[in-house]
């Protein structure tokens, strides 16, 4: 048995977070945030500057899809070789893949470049599970602040980076080129130093947790999906990620049709971003103590007002529905990822799930307003963002 799936003796809930440890699988993700927020992010940006105005959703599809198809696979690679290998194999995945996107977008090269935006998904698959090697790391009782903090750290380094915008600029002024194209070099190093730093990562556990009944490494989706429990936390999650994604992608549409600048729509994604990412420490404690139930419910509510709040007149109710649209997504996805970490063989394929969710919504978001209107867009997620209470309804413990 090797040292990265030996078992650890039991530890009290009451027991303070090992900081120390998780320090370096947090710190990866941190910088795997913020390359993404330096690359993939604008991708819609350079294929315009590329002369393909008519594909600028396209790089974002591509990572949606990928992520979708390679999240079962990492999932059962690192059942098979452990945590710290699946995800060190895509950090490293990524750095490549955001390599040759700035390879690709630096010549004018469009199949490059989507070639590399193609497999930065498919590393997104594999390191958003980073959440359940937090979650596996602590007590049962202690995950929800485990994973919590995670979450706070993700968002700061996504506003580190942020912060380093000028010098992204400048790299692309001596390199001949734009800010956007040169963030995805940036991007790669980035995911390098995460690859670099999970290595030293020691893992306190193995990815099967007490109690733990799946044995094979490699489910179907019949399979994973008969197991006790995993239905309802994937359609939790999968219905969380899917309202997040499809309105914070479409409401800046709706913004920029009510005459919104740029620095008025920046300003909606920096707020729903604070809301995704920056009261982790404060649901996952609240999680752990109230337990699975208050994270569906509370969840769907928030959820359910931001959809409701989106299509009101004025531009101000745009930013109070950006929020809590972020901030419902962060109760119901912290106690989904909580309950699923009991799970570990079902994550991936309830992970791709949720990437489907998202790609489908944003995909038929797009129809729905060219044909009806943002407000039956709404409306028509309002309705989904019930579908949690079903999760809480099945919840036997927390």
């Amino acid at each position: 048995m090797s040292a990265e799936t030996r078992p650890v003796p039991a530890v009290p809930t009451s027991a303070a977070l090992p900081l120390g440890r998780l320090a370096p699988l947090y710190g990866a993700q941190a910088l795997a945030t913020g390359a993404t927020t330096v690359s993939t992010v604008l991708a819609s940006l350079i294929m315009s500057g590329l002369g393909r105005e008519s594909l600028v959703g396209l790089p974002s599809t591509l990572i949606s899809a990928a992520a979708a198809l390679s999240a079962g696979f990492f999932g059962a690679l690192m059942l098979r070789l452990g945590r710290r290998t699946g995800l060190g194999l895509a950090f490293m995945l990524g750095a490549v893949g955001a390599g040759l996107g700035f390879l690709g977008a630096r010549a004018g090269a469009v199949p490059l470049f989507l070639l590399g935006a193609a497999l930065v998904g498919a590393a997104q698959g594999g390191y958003q599970q980073a959440r359940y090697a937090a979650a596996e790391s602590v007590p049962e009782g202690r995950r929800g602040t485990a994973l919590g903090l995670l979450m706070l750290t993700s968002v700061l380094g996504s506003f580190v980076i942020t912060g380093f915008s000028g010098a992204v600029e400048g790299l692309g002024n001596r390199l001949g080129t734009t800010a956007e194209v040169a963030g995805w070099l940036v991007g790669a190093g980035l995911l390098a130093l995460a690859a670099l730093l999970i290595g030293v990562w020691r893992p306190l556990r193995a990815p099967v947790g007490a109690g733990e009944t799946i044995t094979a490494p490699r489910l179907s989706v019949r399979q994973a999906f008969g197991v006790p429990g995993v239905r309802s936390t994937a359609l939790a999650l999968a219905t969380a990620q899917g309202l997040m994604v499809t309105l914070m992608s479409l409401t800046p549409l709706r913004a920029h049709h009510a005459g919104m600048d740029h620095g008025s729509v920046a300003a909606l994604i920096s707020g729903h971003v604070a809301g995704m990412f920056a009261f982790g420490w404060v649901t996952g404690p609240l999680i752990d103590r109230l337990g699975l139930r208050f994270g569906y419910v509370g969840g769907a509510g928030l959820l359910l007002a931001a959809a409701l709040t989106a299509p009101l007149p004025g531009t101000a109710w745009l930013g109070v529905s950006m929020f809590l649209l972020g901030l419902g997504w962060n109760l119901a996805f912290v106690a989904g990822s909580k309950a699923l970490a009991r799970h570990p063989a079902a994550q991936g394929v309830t992970d791709g799930l949720g990437y489907v969710a998202a790609g489908l919504g944003t995909l038929l978001g797009g129809v729905v307003i060219a044909r009806a209107g943002f407000p039956v867009l709404a409306y028509a997620c309002a309705a989904f963002a019930l579908l949690p209470l079903l999760s809480a309804w099945r919840v036997r413990r927390a």
